[in-house]
């Protein structure tokens, strides 16, 4: 069946780096956009970043030249690497598959940016 497991989360202090890994199975990653999301505690999901099926990435401005996202085909896995975290970078991070097939959400892992 279809599987997301992201990992990689914890507990950083500010202006530390994190990298968020997300191992899909089940269906044929290579042809699936794949996203990053996050929620902040009583706030909405929002995206994070995005990397297409031929690795063209987009991120919101706000961690635009801090995080990184990028995928290996060839393991099933996206990746989104964190540098210069902010406390408010806080938040569980949901990774996405997304296609004209169907879209599907992992479980989410907690980022926690504090002293």
């Amino acid at each position: 069946q279809v599987q997301l497991v992201e990992s990689g989360g914890g507990l950083v202090q500010p202006g530390g780096s994190l990298r968020l890994s997300c191992a899909a199975s089940g269906f044929p990653f290579s042809d699936y956009t794949m996203r990053w999301y996050r929620q902040a505690p009583g706030k909405e999901r929002i995206i994070v970043a995005y990397i297409t099926n031929v690795k063209d990435a987009n991120y919101i401005a706000s961690v635009k030249g801090r995080f990184t996202i990028s995928r290996d085909d060839a393991k099933n896995t996206v990746y989104l690497q964190m540098n210069s975290l902010k406390p408010e970078d806080t938040a569980v991070y949901y990774c996405q598959a997304q296609s004209t097939s169907g879209t599907y959400w992992g479980q989410g892992t907690q980022v926690t940016v504090s002293t």
